[in-house]
C-alpha cells in the first residue's frame, strides 16, 4: 500500500494516545513504519490505544511543553510527522477557552517550529477539522479556497491553526524554494465528522450512544436536526497516508490545504443516524432533551473534489457501511471483550482493493 513508502520509515504520530490517531498507529504498524508518538495519556478508560496496545515508542507529555516536544523529535528524528494532537471536542471549548487556543494553536506552532529544527523531517500533516472553516450553514460544501472561521473557540482554534499552517508553508516551507532552501513539504488536511470503534470521549454522539446501549438507558439527543458528514475514521486516514506519500516522494504540487469527506448520502442528521444504527443493536433507545445547550453548528458539508482529481482519493463505505462497522465493534466489545480494530482495517484495505484505488498499490 502507497507504494511501500512507509515501511521502516521514522513516522512521528502527535496524540497518539486519541482515537484518530491510534487507528493511524494500527494502519503504519501493518505498513511496517517505525512509529513514535507524543501525546497525554489517554484521556478516557476504556479507550482504544489501550485496547489495541501497539508496541510503539510513547512519549506522554503535553503539547504546549516546547522542551519536551523538541527533545522527543530531535532524540527520534522522524521522516514524517502527522500532527493529531489537540482539544478536539466543541463542548469543552466553551468550558476550557483559554486551554483550547493554547493546545490548537500554539501547540501546532510547538510542532512546526520543532521540525523546522530538526533536519530529518522531510513531510509534515496537520491535522485540523472541517469545523476550520466560516460556517455560513449552506448546502454547498466547502472547499480549500474558501474562508477560516469559527463560532465556538474550538472551530476558531483550527481556524487559527490552519492560518499558522498557511503562514509556515509561505515562509519556512515554500513550496517553490524546495530542493533549494528547505527539504520540507507540509500539508493540512480538514476531514469530516470521524466514528468507528474505541472513540469513548464525552459530548461525542456515537459514545454516548454507545455507552447509554451498555447502561440499558435511552440516549439524550441534543440537536436531533443537526446535519454532519459521517465518515469511518479510516477514510480520512487513507487521505492523510496518501498525501504523506505524495510529500515523501517530494511531489510539492501535494503542499497545501485538503478535504476528506464522505459522499453525499453520508451527510444525514442526527435524528436519522440514531435511527440507522439501532438497526444494528436493538438495545439503542433515545429520547429528545429539551436543555439549552451552547451553539453547535447546523448544517456543515465539505467539496472533496480536489481530493477525488487529484489525489484520485475515494470514500469506500457508505453510510450503512459506516455505521455497521462501527456498532458492530462497540456491540463485540462490550458484549464479547472482542476487539474488531485489526479484522474492520483488513475489510476496509480488502474494499479498496476491490475499487482499484491508487493507495492500495
Amino acid at each position: 500500500m502507497f507504494g511501500g513508502i512507509y515501511e521502516k520509515k521514522r513516522v512521528l504520530v502527535t496524540g497518539h494516545t486519541g482515537f484518530k490517531g491510534s487507528w493511524l498507529v494500527l494502519w503504519l504498524q501493518k505498513l511496517g513504519a517505525e512509529i513514535a508518538g507524543y501525546a497525554l495519556p489517554p484521556a478516557t478508560n476504556p479507550n482504544h490505544f489501550s485496547l489495541i496496545s501497539p508496541d510503539i515508542l510513547s512519549s506522554l507529555n503535553d503539547l504546549r511543553n516546547y522542551d519536551a516536544l523538541t527533545s522527543c523529535i530531535t532524540a527520534f528524528r522522524p521522516e514524517i510527522v502527522f500532527h493529531l494532537a489537540a482539544q478536539p471536542l466543541v463542548r469543552e471549548s466553551y468550558l476550557s477557552p483559554r486551554e483550547t487556543f493554547e493546545v490548537n494553536v500554539q501547540g501546532t506552532v510547538n510542532v512546526l517550529e520543532a521540525c523546522r529544527d530538526c533536519d530529518s523531517v522531510r513531510a509534515i500533516a496537520v491535522i485540523t477539522s472541517d469545523k476550520c472553516y466560516e460556517n455560513r450553514e449552506c448546502e454547498q460544501g466547502y472547499c480549500e479556497a474558501d474562508r477560516m472561521g469559527g463560532y465556538d473557540p474550538y472551530s476558531a482554534s483550527k481556524g487559527c491553526a490552519e492560518l499558522v499552517c498557511s503562514a509556515y508553508l509561505r515562509s519556512f516551507f515554500n513550496p517553490a524554494d524546495f530542493g533549494k532552501k528547505h527539504e520540507t513539504l507540509l500539508c493540512s488536511c480538514r476531514a469530516g465528522n470521524v466514528v468507528g470503534g474505541g472513540d469513548w470521549a464525552d459530548d461525542r454522539l456515537i459514545p454516548d450512544i454507545m455507552r447509554s446501549a451498555a447502561a440499558g438507558i435511552p440516549v439524550k439527543l441534543r440537536n436531533p436536526d443537526s446535519t454532519r458528514p459521517w465518515q469511518h475514521v479510516l477514510e480520512p486516514l487513507s487521505g492523510y497516508l496518501s498525501l504523506g506519500q505524495k510529500l515523501l516522494e517530494g511531489e510539492k504540487e501535494f503542499s497545501g490545504g485538503w478535504n476528506f469527506g464522505p459522499v453525499d448520502d453520508a451527510a444525514v442528521s442526527v435524528r436519522e443516524v440514531t435511527g440507522l444504527i439501532k438497526k444494528y443493536w436493538p438495545a439503542i433507545n433515545y429520547e429528545y432533551c429539551n436543555k439549552e445547550h451552547p451553539h453547535e453548528a447546523g448544517l456543515l458539508k465539505l467539496n472533496c473534489s480536489k481530493a477525488s482529481s487529484l489525489l484520485n482519493w475515494h470514500g469506500i463505505w457508505n453510510c450503512a457501511e459506516t455505521f455497521k462497522y462501527t456498532v458492530g465493534w462497540y456491540r463485540n466489545y462490550l458484549e464479547n471483550g472482542v476487539i474488531n480494530s485489526d479484522r474492520d482495517l483488513d475489510n476496509y484495505i480488502s474494499d479498496a482493493v476491490k475499487k482499484g484505488l491508487e493507495w492500495t498499490k
